[in-house]
């Protein structure tokens, strides 16, 4: 019987665990705790903001790890199973310059007191989670193959 031989361990590794943080923190901490007694809208806003760019570092770091030992090394840099890599890097990368920047002058305004017309890019950054996850999930898939 022989085992089981994993190419890069270290970056499949990197990839289940950044799915999980973004699993955990994206679908599920940053509607939970408004449901937590006491956290009104100002501190859940609060909460959010330091979660979610704690998050943001994380995923760069993951991201980092994945790139050195996958993507760089490599021969071919830009195959199909590399595609599931460079997508949820790019929506990093959009999350990091604009959304976060954004959704966070949103919520100081909010804490603020501030009405604000109706925003859809919160649910561009739901979306943009889901499609990362996805990718994620193909690459980690690709990684066991």
């Amino acid at each position: 019987m022989s085992g089981l031989s994993i190419a890069h361990p270290l970056a499949l590794m990197s990839t289940f665990v950044w799915m999980g943080f973004v699993g955990a923190i994206s679908f599920m901490e940053s509607w939970v705790k408004f449901k937590a007694p006491n956290v009104d809208l100002s501190v859940g806003l609060g909460i959010g903001r330091l979660v979610f760019r704690a998050l943001n570092y994380v995923e760069w770091g993951l991201a980092l790890i994945i790139a050195f030992s996958v993507v760089l090394p490599g021969d071919a840099i830009f195959t199909p199973e590399n595609l599931t890599y460079f997508i949820p890097l790019a929506i990093i990368a959009l999350q990091s310059f604009w959304m976060l920047p954004v959704l966070n002058q949103r919520a100081t305004k909010v804490i603020a007191g501030e009405q604000l017309p109706k925003s859809y890019l919160h649910f561009y950054y739901v979306g943009a989670e889901m499609i990362k996850m996805t990718c994620l999930l193909l690459f980690g898939w690709a990684l066991l193959n």
